[in-house]
Formats: structure tokens, sequence, C-alpha cells
């Protein structure tokens, strides 16, 4: 994400025209998701540098909890949002109103792409349309790296290997073994907490799937774009595009793009 955000971090300030850019990934900490912002361009000096950002904390943090594009026109005075970070924002950098735009790939937060100007204007709403183009370039790139190197979700077990399987087989014998119902009990319990309960299907997977290009659709409609604009962010024509929002709302049972936005936010896939 590091890599990619730092390639179309410039392309993000020419196409928003926002003096100021910045963002970083994000990583799972124990209250949720923590941001760490390493990529910068306009800002007076590094304070922002390194500056970690908590979900729900700041703009950013609301940003990654609700997983749509925030923006306040005076961050100082905006009520709507903690003020944790607000020495580094307002006093070191003199920045008045931002835009946070979140990242997202799967459905998971993985990074946040920031504006921000300095003086008293309101970023409007073509430069959150334009900083959506950008967030979903970056989406769409970092998917397409996770699909060609996929990071499984956890490490694999030393246990769930060929050696792993023999050690299971033996703690279930002992289980079947043992006249002490109350230990047999409980090794039975380690080992379904280990290997899972014997014959367990599979569970189905459950609710509307969609394809990375029709979320990147449905992203740009929810921040307003038109047909044209999603077709020159994504780099493909206007049928195409117009394709993939029919498809998505047929797999979401709606009919127009705006349901379609509001249902795949229910849904966890924006």
């Amino acid at each position: 994400m590091d890599r990619v955000l730092a390639q179309r971090l410039n392309d993000l300030r020419s196409r928003t025209g926002l003096p100021v850019v910045f963002g970083g990934s994000t990583r799972s900490a124990p209250d949720g998701q923590q941001l760490t912002i390493n990529r910068l361009a306009g800002t007076l000096g590094d304070s922002l540098r390194l500056l970690s950002v908590i979900t729900g904390r700041g703009l950013g943090g609301a940003a990654m909890a609700r997983k749509v594009p925030c923006r306040v026109s005076d961050y100082a005075s905006t009520t709507g949002i903690t003020h944790d970070y607000d020495h580094v924002v307002v006093e070191h950098e003199r920045l008045t109103s931002i835009l946070a735009y979140p990242l997202l790939v799967h459905g998971t937060v993985r990074g946040v792409l920031y504006g921000a100007v300095r003086e008293d204007a309101p970023i409007g709403d073509v430069a959150v349309r334009n900083a959506g183009v950008v967030a979903a370039t970056i989406a769409r790139d970092v998917t397409a790296l996770l699909d060609r190197h996929p990071v499984p979700a956890t490490a694999t077990p030393r246990w769930a290997g060929e050696l792993g399987a023999g050690a299971l087989e033996e703690l279930a014998a002992l289980a079947r073994s043992t006249a002490d119902p109350e230990l047999r009990a409980r090794l039975r319990r380690i080992h379904e907490g280990l290997a899972g309960p014997a014959g367990q299907p599979p569970r189905p997977a459950e609710g509307p799937s969609l394809s990375p290009r029709e979320v990147e659709a449905l992203r740009l409609v929810a921040v307003g774009s038109t047909n044209a604009e999603i077709a020159d962010g994504l780099g493909i024509s206007v049928p195409t595009v117009k394709a993939y929002l029919h498809s998505a709302m047929r797999k979401l049972d709606v009919h127009n793009r705006g349901r379609a936005v509001v249902v795949a936010r229910e849904a966890g896939l924006l």
C-alpha cells in the first residue's frame, strides 16, 4: 500500500488542486485500526510524518470508522470529530479545510488519503470526486498486487502441517482412551479448538458478492461521480461503467445506483 500511495500522491494533488496532500497505510490495533501517516507533499514540515491515527479519532479516524470520505471546512472548530491531533494539524501545519478519503480494498480500510488547504475556503465536491478517482485507482493497484501475491489472513500454525496432523491424531486417541470423563471432555475441547469439530460443514458465504470493478464504480457513485467521470477514473468506456453498475444493482437486488451504494455499505462491501 505505501509504495502505491507514494506513486499516486502527486496525482491526488494535481487532480484535486489541493496544495497539501498526505496519507499512509493502516494496520490492526487492539482497539480497531491504526493509521501511520508517512507520505507528505506540500506540508510546512515533518510534524505529520509518522503520526499515528486511531480509528474514530480525528478526521482520518472518523473516515476509517465510517468507511466513507469525510471533510470539514474549519478543522479547529468542527464539533463532529475529536481533536487529538490539533497540535500538529492546526498549530504546526495551520490547516483549515481538510478531506480524509479511506482506501478500501476488499471492504477493509487499508489506508487514508488526505487533502487540505490553509486559506479560508472549503473543499468542494469536484475535489472530493477527483480524490475518489485517485482512491479507486490506488485500490485497484493494491488489489492487483494482492491477487498476484496473496497474503494469508493468519499465519499457518506449525501444528497444521504434516507433523501437526499426527499430533492431532495422537491427541484424539488419547481422549478416546482415557477413562476420566472430565479429562476426556477437556482433551476433546482442545482437539476441536485446534482442528475444528469433526464433520463440521463449511459455513456458506453470506450476502452478495461484487467484483473489484463493481466496487470501484459504486465507490465513485457514492461521492457523486457521473458515468463519464467514473469511466475516466477507471480507464474504461461509459458503456462498460453502465454494465458494471447494472451488474452490481442486479446482485444487490436494487433498481437504482443510489440504493446500490446504500445496500453495498450495509453489506460491508464499500
